[in-house]
């Protein structure tokens, strides 16, 4: 005679998130690149579009991850002045932290002063100068905010031009009110179907890590790491306290948070900018985890897209430190009083070469050749590591926008209080294969997260 308990169905086993394997082997290849760029440097700089292509098939999925993201935050919203709201919070925020991170990097490239005793060569000077080119001045960066045409935003790679293009359609929609919830629940359809895109882009990472760190590592060299180790550790040890101090005090006093806490909830991102040395990889995966933590569709939408061009604390921190170092090895050392000029320039002319591949080094190269003209055949002298020195600059970048989107959804109370307590405690998994929480934050399904209501009210 059989129990109850015997012909009870067993417990459906928990799935398996088979993406932990992913990482490991990211990991793995990240490993075996270095050591190919160390052992075979020729072959390894060869790798080189293997890592580019890697990161172009992640780039072709930000510009309609951004425009779904938006149009769906801003479309169900029924206060436009709402949206304004955040968009002046951020904008506000991104300038004074650039600011402070100016600030910092000048102090600390005082204090090392690592540019004395190097030598200029003419082959430095020409490399220098042949980066001028790269840059954009700020009228052309602004006008280049506004696409040909409506489709051209998502065909040019442009993140500002989709940025606009979702906002004046997001508007639209709100304006339309039950007329354009038809349109919002397709847009809902394709944003799902571009995150399990990107969720099958995101098994090739193995491969697009080996062949960028094979070819950073082989293309650098160590002579170039050792003639300006004091730069780069200067400038990785600015980064670093500017992060595990300035930010996470602001994210302490402000949001309750742990810094450690949401890097550890962002681990895998940071692998994957580590391994890419581009913010840009992680942008699309970004969005996705700031709207599972609880911020806000809105405001997620708007805070990451813009930040990515105008939240470059990293950056920041970059020029100062190299214009410093380029001042010092050129035999010309600037006083304080020409060093602040110059670095409120480079502050304006940094959004000019936002999206810019490379765009430190070419934003630096067009802001001293506008403003101190002199020191643009030092350049060459950071060429060799601008590679390893960009590592430290996409992770710092990522760290503000992260920080940078939970400061300004806890400001204009757009964040779930609840659910990032769920979320960063390992309650509320991310779901790695689509890259969404199916029904979180809609109407159809589950109660809306707490920002979303605020919006709803507004």
């Amino acid at each position: 005679m059989t129990s109850a308990a015997d012909k009870a169905p067993a417990a459906p086993r928990a799935k398996r998130d088979r993406t932990h394997y992913l990482y490991i082997a990211v990991i793995a290849a990240v490993a075996a690149g270095i050591t190919v760029g160390l052992v075979a440097p020729d072959f390894a700089v060869e790798l080189k579009p293997i890592g580019t292509g890697f990161v172009n098939l992640i780039k072709m999925m930000i510009s309609p991850i951004i425009f779904c993201t938006i149009v769906l935050g801003i479309g169900s919203v029924r206060k436009a002045a709402k949206v304004g709201a955040v968009g002046g919070i951020a904008l506000a925020y991104f300038t004074v932290m650039s600011l402070v991170a100016l600030g910092i990097g000048l102090v600390v490239g005082n204090i090392i002063d690592p540019g004395t005793g190097l030598a200029v060569t003419d082959a430095v000077k020409e490399t220098g100068q042949a980066q001028v080119t790269e840059a954009k001045n700020t009228e052309e960066f602004l006008l280049g905010i506004i696409p040909t045409t409506i489709v051209s935003a998502f065909t040019g790679g442009e993140v500002l031009q989709t940025l606009l293009v979702a906002l004046l359609v997001g508007f639209a929609l709100q304006a339309m009110g039950d007329t354009g919830a038809p349109i919002l629940r397709g847009v809902e359809h394709i944003q799902r179907l571009v995150f399990r895109v990107l969720a099958m882009v995101m098994w090739a990472a193995p491969i697009g890590a080996f062949g960028a760190i094979a070819a950073v590592t082989g293309s650098a060299g160590l002579d170039a790491l050792k003639s300006l180790a004091v730069l780069m550790l200067g400038f990785y040890t600015t980064c670093f306290l500017f992060v595990f101090i300035v930010l996470a005090a602001l994210l302490r006093v402000v949001a309750g948070m742990n810094i450690l806490s949401l890097f550890k909830y962002l681990g895998r991102e940071f692998l994957l900018i580590l391994s890419t040395s581009s913010s840009e990889s992680a942008l699309p995966r970004l969005i996705a985890k700031m709207e599972h933590l609880g911020v806000s569709k809105p405001v997620v939408g708007i805070t990451v897209p813009t930040g990515y061009s105008f939240n470059l604390d990293g950056t920041m921190i970059y020029m100062t430190m190299a214009s410093l170092f380029i001042a010092d090895a050129m035999g010309t050392p600037m006083s304080v009083g020409e060093q602040i000029p110059l670095l409120l320039f480079l502050l304006v002319a940094s959004k000019g070469a936002a999206g810019v591949t490379g765009a430190g080094l070419a934003t630096l190269a067009g802001g001293l050749q506008s403003h101190k003209p002199a020191l643009v055949d030092g350049i060459g002298l950071i060429v060799g590591i601008d590679r390893f020195m960009s590592e430290a600059r996409a992770l710092t970048n990522f760290a503000g926008n992260a920080v940078a989107t939970v400061l300004i959804g806890t400001w204009t109370k757009e964040i779930d209080r609840e659910r990032v307590d769920q979320v960063l405690a390992g309650h509320a998994p991310f779901d790695e294969q689509t890259l969404l929480d199916d029904g979180h934050g809609t109407q159809d399904t589950v109660p809306e997260q707490g920002g979303d209501k605020e919006l709803a009210k507004a």
